[in-house]
């Protein structure tokens, strides 16, 4: 009875780092290119009482055994890198991009990060940088006379002069990974390359299997409101049924404490 204590407490921690986690995908429903993480669990070790496939005294065997489970636990946390929405913003600087890849992103330590937020500024310099001022790799400098940029579906960057020509600019190159759930997720709308992500594979838009550039769009999170609420209502219910499980163990605890009396 102890053990359908441990085991209960053990679920009620899981829920509850569920519904962290399912309450940070509803915080950044309105966050460009955000990524949404799902908890996926699995239990712990068990206690067996009986194994199955034993010997018994008449010579046959045991068909099946006698297991005891110890709970279950967060083994890790996800992200599902579907497509989020594109939405039409009609800014020169907006891009989103319509399939594989990530933006790269140096670094202050010279190291480069990933991002699918597309939300990008030129700053004063003419580079062209995120929100936090981090400068998107390959793009070379705006000219500080450049009326308009114009960015193609495969990354190539063009200007219009003030004086009316044009001129060639950068070209974006995306990555991808063999596994970009093993990416680590800084905050920032940024992701760091690890070990379990796998080299970052370098290629232009709309080739090879990479995603296109959409200008003028963003990409927004790939969170279901709808469906995070039904995840929340699950959450909590496993956690209200845990803690039931807590107070019946307890109830019976009781009860046994009461036997001798009786």
């Amino acid at each position: 009875m102890i053990l359908s204590l441990y085991s209960s407490a053990t679920g009620m921690e899981a829920q509850q780092l569920n519904l962290d986690t399912i309450s940070n995908n509803i915080a950044n429903v309105n966050t460009s290119g955000f990524k949404r993480s799902k908890v996926e669990f699995q239990d712990l070790l068990y206690q067996d009482k009986r194994q199955a496939g034993g010997q018994t005294g008449a010579g046959g065997t045991v068909p099946t055994g006698v297991s005891l489970g110890n709970g279950t636990r967060v083994v890790s946390t996800s992200k599902l890198f579907t497509q989020g929405q594109l939405t039409e913003t009609g800014e020169e600087m907006d891009i989103a991009i319509n399939g594989v890849g990530f933006l790269q992103v140096n670094n202050d330590d010279g190291t480069l990060l990933y991002t699918r937020d597309g939300s990008l500024k030129r700053s004063p310099t003419g580079e062209i940088v995120t929100n936090d001022g981090k400068v998107v790799t390959g793009l070379g400098t705006v000219p500080t006379d450049a009326v308009n940029v114009y960015v193609a579906a495969n990354g190539q960057i063009s200007y219009t002069l003030s004086d009316g020509t044009s001129q060639q600019g950068g070209q974006i190159q995306l990555a991808r990974f063999p596994n970009a759930g093993g990416l680590r997720a800084i905050g920032g709308n940024l992701f760091q390359q690890t070990e379990a992500s796998g080299q970052a594979e370098i290629g232009s838009p709309d080739q090879s299997g990479f995603g296109s550039i959409e200008q003028g769009y963003l990409e927004m999170s790939n969170v279901n409101v709808v469906q995070e609420m039904v995840n929340m209502i699950v959450a909590q219910r496993a956690y209200e049924i845990n803690s039931k499980a807590i107070q019946t163990s307890d109830s019976m605890l009781g009860i046994i404490n009461q036997l001798k009396r009786s």
